[in-house]
C-alpha cells in the first residue's frame, strides 16, 4: 500500500472544522457534526470514511466541510469536500427531509484531483437533535454517502410548532 504525498495544504479545512466545533461559534450558529461512509462507484472504486462539520447560515442553507480517508485500488487516499446544501423542510423534528447540494471535492493521491460534486439527500429529523442521512449524486464518479449528524441549535433559532 502506497501512502500519498500531499502537495496541497489540508490545513484550511482542518482549521475550519476546529472553528465549527468551538463553543463560541455553537452559541451563535446552528452547528452540525457527524460521521459518514462514502463509495464512489468508478473503476477503481473509492471506499472512504470520515467526519464532517457544518453551519446552517439561514433556515434553509447549510455549508459543510468533510474530511475522509480510504482506499482506492489498494492505495491510501484522502478526500476533502466543501459543500452547500438547500434544505426543503429544515424544521421537521421527526420526519424525513429532502435536500439538494453541490460543491467541490479534492482527492489526494499521487496526482491531486479536483471534482465538482452534485447531490440529492434525505435526512432523518432535520430539525431534531440528531439523525441519519443518505446522499446520492456525482463527484468524481457516481457517489453514495451515508452517516449520522448531531445538531447543536442555539437559543432563539426557529422551531417547528
Amino acid at each position: 500500500m502506497r501512502v500519498p504525498s500531499v502537495r496541497l495544504s489540508v490545513y484550511p479545512p482542518v482549521i475550519w472544522a476546529l472553528l465549527v466545533a468551538s463553543p463560541s461559534l455553537q452559541a451563535q450558529a446552528f452547528v452540525e457534526l457527524g460521521g459518514q461512509g462514502m463509495v464512489l462507484a468508478r473503476d477503481p472504486a473509492l471506499l472512504a470514511g470520515g467526519v464532517h462539520g457544518a453551519v446552517r447560515t439561514t433556515l434553509r442553507t447549510r455549508f459543510m466541510a468533510t474530511l475522509s480517508g480510504g482506499s482506492l485500488d489498494g492505495d491510501l487516499v484522502g478526500r476533502v469536500e466543501g459543500l452547500g446544501h438547500f434544505l426543503l423542510n429544515p424544521l421537521d423534528p421527526s420526519g424525513v427531509g429532502l435536500y439538494g447540494g453541490g460543491g467541490l471535492g479534492l482527492e489526494f493521491l499521487e496526482g491531486n484531483r479536483g471534482y465538482i460534486v452534485l447531490l440529492l439527500g434525505l435526512e432523518g429529523s432535520p430539525g431534531g437533535r440528531s439523525g441519519w442521512f443518505l446522499e446520492g449524486g456525482w463527484g468524481g464518479g457516481p457517489r453514495l454517502s451515508a452517516g449520522w449528524r448531531w445538531r447543536f441549535r442555539p437559543e432563539g433559532w426557529p422551531r417547528r410548532r
